[in-house]
């Protein structure tokens, strides 16, 4: 069988040391440097002819450099005649630009697909996109993966399972993500209703419930200036809610994220290690990090023996407890 190897970016290498080690592979030799001007610059410094290549790079912060360092490294392998190359993207970004919802705006995210695909990766493997549709705007393999079972087990590792809790969906769009933590943990489901008024976001009313004394739980697939999640959660504190926990997978954490999160009424705040935190998010003390290094480990293993990857997600949630 072909060899294994996976190289990292420099957007996320702590994520891709750890996924090393849960595959027990020494980390790919590569070098990214910049030109003067600001150019990225990729050498890859071993073979690769033949070989089954793996790169982990979120497009996170700065974006358009990580996409950009990411396209150049694709080019790389493909020059250097890897057999196949799967881009790992942890954390797709344009990914909220999948549709036109008024006139002359791009579809960036099937921009950044044709992209992927025109450099010569062979597949994709990513986690939790914002539209589960941007699988179909590549016209290459698409692996989808979730960050829901470690993080439903580290919540039912604090005792909140099939405990008078409620689930909180912060909106309209995220109510089949909440009815799905609902069967895995428990307890009741309740709704967000969000307006929107130009730039301003309004918690409207909650439908569902009951709120009045439970632990609410509150689950997205990202959080970002945390304006829509932190106003929910001083509407469920106003209504009773004796806990708040919000768990998202990606930590985007941009604009005035930490101020929100600051004054807001949350008790933890669960994220995934997708997008590595800065040094501004220290401040925010009740921050809890799990790792995807085995998920992505497993599903990078799987991938490459051609065994099937939402097979791994059949397994009981007790065995994902390892995983945090």
């Amino acid at each position: 069988m072909k060899s294994l190897k996976v190289f990292s970016g420099n957007a996320n290498p702590k994520l891709t040391t750890k996924i090393c080690e849960y595959l027990g592979l020494p980390l790919g030799k590569i070098n990214l440097t910049r030109f003067p001007d600001g150019e990225s610059f990729c050498r890859v410094d071993e073979d690769v002819r033949g070989v089954d290549v793996f790169i982990v790079q979120p497009t996170c912060r700065p974006v358009n450099d990580s996409l950009m360092e990411l396209l150049i490294m694709i080019e790389s392998f493909k020059r250097a005649s890897a057999d196949r190359i799967t881009a790992v993207i942890p954390y797709f970004g344009y990914a909220r630009q999948d549709r036109k919802d008024e006139g002359r705006t791009p579809i960036t995210a099937k921009l950044v697909a044709n992209l992927l695909t025109r450099a010569g990766a062979d597949r994709v493997l990513t986690m939790d996109l914002h539209a589960a549709q941007i699988q179909g705007f590549f016209d290459i393999p698409v692996d989808h993966l979730s960050a829901s079972p470690i993080i439903d087990a580290y919540i039912a590792s604090l005792g909140y399972e099939n405990k008078d809790t409620v689930v909180v969906s912060p909106d309209e769009g995220s109510i089949k993500r909440a009815a799905r933590h609902v069967a895995a943990l428990g307890g009741t489901l309740a709704i967000i209703d969000k307006r929107r008024h130009g730039n301003i976001v309004e918690q409207a009313n909650l439908i569902g419930g009951p709120i009045e004394g439970r632990v609410a739980l509150m689950f997205d697939d990202m959080i970002s200036t945390g304006s829509s999640i932190c106003g929910a959660a001083h509407l469920i504190r106003q209504m009773g809610a004796s806990k708040i926990y919000i768990a998202a997978t990606h930590g985007v954490l941009c604009g005035n994220a930490v101020e929100q999160l600051s004054s807001a009424p949350i008790e933890e705040i669960v994220l995934s290690d997708t997008i590595p935190l800065l040094p501004e998010h220290d401040v925010l003390k009740n921050i809890k990090v799990l790792s995807t290094a085995s998920i992505f480990g497993e599903a990078i293993k799987r991938i490459h023996h051609d065994e099937s990857v939402s097979q791994m997600f059949q397994e009981s949630r007790t065995s994902w407890g390892q995983y945090f």
